[in-house]
């Protein structure tokens, strides 16, 4: 409803200025997502998409008027004489002394991706493996490529005497968390929540990683993986 009244509007604005019949299609070119718009109707049933209308009641409106403004100024070829209005805010700069990048630390005569609690011998589909490790700020493997997952869930396969990736930090199946501790001393946790549909077999968990260093007066930072003894998936005891 919000899309045809304001494809409506625009083509009535067009339509003031001689140019009829125009056809308006509204296609998301821009990088930036505004959440949901809902008409003002919509809005006062608070559902969902009305709740997730960030800016209020009358956003809707808000579009209309603008877009009327830049109908009429494409129409009377005056496009040039329209106000750049205001620069978006840049949040990156903000964020750096709000969340400041300090150093990983591991557990004395540990390492990071060392196991503190691995997984059981055996599990039955429908049960949840989780496995936990020395961990690392994972905003740090958002700074490089080495790694494109968190973690993975792996199937023995014995013809190919291979591992097989069967799900990642993507699959619904799998959670990782992160619990920070105190002066950069964290743990990860991996959860498996095995499906119905896994076939018995061997399995096993490997968590990817990046931990921060000091080197000298220069930040490094230093990938580092994870692969804890295997456990088997049965479909009954």
């Amino acid at each position: 409803m919000s899309g045809r009244r304001l494809r409506e509007a625009v083509q009535e604005e067009f339509a003031t200025y001689g140019m009829l019949n125009m056809t308006v299609v509204i296609s998301g070119l821009c990088n930036v997502y505004t959440h949901y718009i809902t008409t003002y109707e919509e809005y006062q049933a608070q559902r969902y998409e009305a709740a997730s209308t960030i800016y209020g009641p009358h956003t809707l409106s808000a579009y209309i008027q603008l877009f009327r403004v830049l109908a009429k100024a494409i129409a009377t070829d005056t496009v040039a004489n329209l106000s750049s209005g205001p620069e978006p805010p840049f949040f990156k700069g903000l964020m750096a002394p709000l969340i400041p990048n300090t150093v990983d630390r591991a557990p004395v005569g540990t390492t990071f991706g060392d196991v503190l609690q691995p997984a059981n011998p055996k599990y039955r589909v429908g049960e949840v493996v989780e496995v936990t490790f020395v961990g690392a700020n994972p905003k740090n493997s958002a700074e490089n490529k080495t790694h494109q997952t968190f973690l993975t869930v792996e199937k023995y396969e014995a013809t190919s005497a291979t591992w097989k990736i069967m799900h990642n930090d993507a699959s619904w199946e799998t959670r990782f968390y992160w619990h920070k501790g105190l002066r950069g001393h964290s743990n990860a946790t991996i959860q498996w929540h095995i499906p119905d549909t896994a076939q018995p077999g061997t399995y096993r968990i490997r968590y990817f990683g990046h931990n921060r260093k000091k080197n000298f007066l220069k930040a490094v930072i230093l990938p580092f993986e994870s692969t804890p003894s295997t456990f088997d998936v049965v479909t009954t005891w």
